[in-house]
């Protein structure tokens, strides 16, 4: 495995999240009247960041996935449920992600209700190579099926990637617009110039036309019964280059000890991308989220955020350094 300093998270155990029994009576009425009556629980998902219910529910009418968060006490949690509904109800049929079946808001309250992936669970960490090709199998599905954006996608506003936001932390590093003292005492100051330069041209590197997930972790990832993959989480879709997508996931891959550059280079969305379009988006990446590693715990997420952020930012950082025979 990669030398890294951070602790890796446990991602099947990094969410707080209520249980079925903490839900209020009116949230219990309206999931029962989906499922035709008394429902069952499972335990809420371990995996994200949210402070959202998530879980699979059971009853007469079949079983769900079914996520339930208060608009007053989470009002971001909530827009993501609302954002990630209208995404879902506009992927096309072909695209390897559980279905949304309905959603409803009561009483301040926003529920959504999922197909349940049969089996599904969170790929095993570390990476499994064999759970990592079934990812990389989906993915290459996904990316083929969005290619380029349905009408009723595009209906829903997506902003090219670089028009979302500017990843530019190297270069606010290099600048002393962020003072390099926020950054872990590891972090090679001597290559802050070349990975400035690097992360500068992260935006032609990236640019396209194609829909992207953005947020594509293991554990937005679900295996199931049948050993076959499934990408969960259409919260942030935006248009840009397929292969963009994969440096996050395979980021967390080559920091279990896979070799991230031949599994990228094999991949059908990295035909015709250059060593430097990589590089560029491995700089840009390790940058946003070191710095986003060293903030406060956010109010309305996991405390286990931040150790997220901070390991996947190193694991790309070192991924980069490998790529560039940097040492530190």
């Amino acid at each position: 495995m990669a030398n890294i300093i951070t602790p890796r998270p446990r991602y099947g155990a990094t969410a707080l999240r209520p249980d079925w029994e903490e839900l209020p009576q009116h949230v219990h009425h309206l999931v029962s009247r989906h499922l035709s009556g008394e429902v069952t629980a499972e335990p809420s998902a371990g995996s994200g960041f949210t402070r959202g219910f998530a879980a699979v529910v059971h009853g007469a009418a079949g079983t769900q996935f079914v996520k339930a968060v208060s608009s007053v006490d989470s009002g971001v949690i909530a827009d993501c449920y609302r954002r990630e509904a209208e995404i879902n109800r506009a992927l096309p049929e072909a695209v390897p992600a559980p279905r949304l079946l309905w959603s409803e808001e009561r009483d301040g309250w926003v529920v959504l209700g999922f197909e349940a992936v049969e089996g599904g669970r969170m790929p095993s960490e570390p990476w499994r190579l064999t759970e990592l090709a079934a990812s990389l199998d989906a993915y290459a599905t996904v990316a083929e099926v969005l290619a380029s954006p349905s009408p009723s996608m595009l209906k829903l506003g997506l902003k090219h990637v670089e028009a979302s936001g500017d990843f530019d932390d190297w270069r606010a590093l290099a600048g002393g617009t962020i003072k390099v003292d926020l950054l872990p005492a590891w972090v090679p100051l001597e290559l802050l110039d070349a990975l400035a330069e690097l992360e500068s041209n992260w935006k032609p590197a990236v640019s396209g036309h194609a829909v992207l997930h953005y947020d594509l972790r293991q554990d937005n990832v679900l295996i199931d019964a049948h050993s076959a993959a499934w990408i969960c989480d259409w919260n942030w879709p935006c248009l840009g280059s397929s292969w963009f997508d994969l440096v996050p996931l395979l980021t967390t891959a080559h920091a279990d000890g896979h070799d991230g550059s031949a599994l990228f280079a094999a991949h059908p969305t990295a035909r015709g991308v250059s060593r430097d379009q990589l590089d560029a988006a491995l700089a840009a990446l390790s940058g946003f989220f070191l710095v986003s590693g060293a903030q406060p715990p956010p109010d309305f997420g996991s405390p286990f955020l931040r150790q997220h952020q901070t390991w996947i930012g190193e694991a790309a950082l070192r991924w980069l350094a490998d790529r560039r025979g940097w040492s530190f």
